[in-house]
């Protein structure tokens, strides 16, 4: 098994990971949702005089609906839908009116879901020099003789790579840095449960390591329910098909890069 594999298993489950963890991935609640003022005001008087079609135009303008249905994401792409579909309006309407306008007003102002954060978390960790470096833009980047990691958003790390590093994959990176004259490309994942759409991440994150003909070294940045032992798959995959790649814990991943 990759050594860098197996370091991250063992300190998933021998040592306080996700205590340690939480440096990186501070997934900690933002806030209630601001909600427009005069929109709130709109909703209000279209609730009063009980006007459906209204209540659901303004509704669907707030960024959290307060009713978790399937024909919501229609009614929201399609507005001209709302006044070709009354007994829709009335269903959810009616939902509407029996939740209360106070209940209505918590749900559209939740905080957004965890998971919706996570994604920036990564790169706010490494921009706090937690690797050693602090991020370079692309023309400091390329005159560094030093270590150095690439600063910029996805889509500019992965114009790097396949510009300078022959990286075709359709995906963004996360992580491209250079250690000891050795590039390294990367994407980092907080894989917080089993299932659906953590499943397309690992999926994502293991094409981008099969990456063919890169010149530099692929790695996955990988933390979560990966590494619990047991018979789910994704522990399953890495143990077996994966063990001989380079997948890691982003809390081994300093030593990885000062060694390579």
């Amino acid at each position: 098994m990759n050594y860098w594999l197996k370091l991250s298993i063992d300190y998933a489950n021998q040592r306080s990971y996700l205590d340690d963890l939480f440096q990186v991935y501070p997934t900690i609640p933002e806030g209630i949702r601001n909600i427009n003022k005069n929109l709130w005001e709109n909703i209000e008087k279209a609730f009063a005089k009980k006007d459906n079609l209204k209540l659901l135009e303004n509704l669907l303008r707030l960024d959290l609906f307060p009713l978790k249905d399937s024909y919501v994401a229609y009614l929201k792409r399609d507005k001209t839908s709302i006044s070709r579909n009354p007994e829709t309006v009335r269903r959810l309407c009616g939902r509407i009116y029996e939740m209360g306008l106070d209940e209505v007003f918590n749900r559209c102002s939740e905080p957004k879901e965890t998971n919706r954060q996570i994604g920036p978390l990564f790169k706010r960790w490494i921009n706090k020099k937690s690797i050693g470096v602090l991020p370079l833009r692309l023309n400091d980047f390329l005159k560094s003789k030093d270590n150095a990691i690439l600063e910029g958003s996805d889509s500019e790390l992965k114009s790097f790579a396949y510009k300078y590093l022959n990286y075709q994959g359709e995906k963004g990176l996360d992580f491209v840095g250079k250690f000891n004259g050795k590039h390294i490309i990367g994407e980092a994942k907080f894989l917080t449960d089993f299932g659906g759409h953590q499943n397309a991440q690992f999926n994502d994150a293991i094409s981008t390591l099969k990456s063919k003909e890169v010149k530099a070294l692929v790695i996955a940045i990988l933390d979560g329910v990966l590494y619990i032992k047991g018979r789910n798959k994704m522990y399953r995959t890495i143990t077996t098909e994966l063990k001989e790649l380079n997948i890691m814990s982003s809390l081994v991943l300093r030593e990885f890069l000062y060694q390579v």
